[in-house]
């Protein structure tokens, strides 16, 4: 009988450190996404939001937190948040310095949240605005990814 309750105890012990092993969206920096997209190329999803954006908290906890957007974003892009209001942060991209809100407004940003896509090759963008349930922004992703790889 003792074995069974230091069993039961062991599992109920370990079973609140298992659920915080949740898979999760690998979030870069904007210069970390750069540097691995030199070596392996790769799209870059970039989340642009700001701190006071009600919808961006809510990809956040819902849409970022499903486990089929989990595994998309992580297998097909390198994901980069960029706070659109942050002057500080500074990174070179293409031989130019930014600030997260300098790249905010070069990719031509207006509203929050707004998902830039960018391909491989560090050229072409895509903008998928505005806050989106977890089926729609994969079924989203899958379409922009199709379209710029033509595949």
């Amino acid at each position: 009988m003792k074995i069974y309750t230091i069993i039961l105890l062991l599992l109920l012990l370990g079973s609140p450190i298992l659920a915080q092993e949740k898979n999760a969206i690998e979030w870069y920096s904007f210069e970390e996404a750069i540097a691995l997209n030199q070596k392996e190329p790769k799209m870059v999803l970039v989340d642009v939001y700001t701190d006071w954006c009600g919808w961006c908290k809510k990809m956040d906890k819902h849409t970022f937190t499903d486990e089929n957007v989990i595994d998309y974003v992580n297998d097909n892009f390198y994901a980069v948040k960029l706070d659109a209001e942050n002057t500080k942060k500074k990174f070179e991209f293409k031989g130019k310095e930014y600030s997260e809100a300098a790249m905010a407004r070069a990719m031509r940003v207006s509203s929050y949240p707004n998902f830039v896509i960018i391909d491989a090759a560090m050229e072409n963008i895509t903008q998928l605005p505005g806050y989106r349930e977890p089926d729609v922004f994969l079924k989203d992703l899958s379409a922009t990814l199709k379209q710029l790889t033509g595949e």
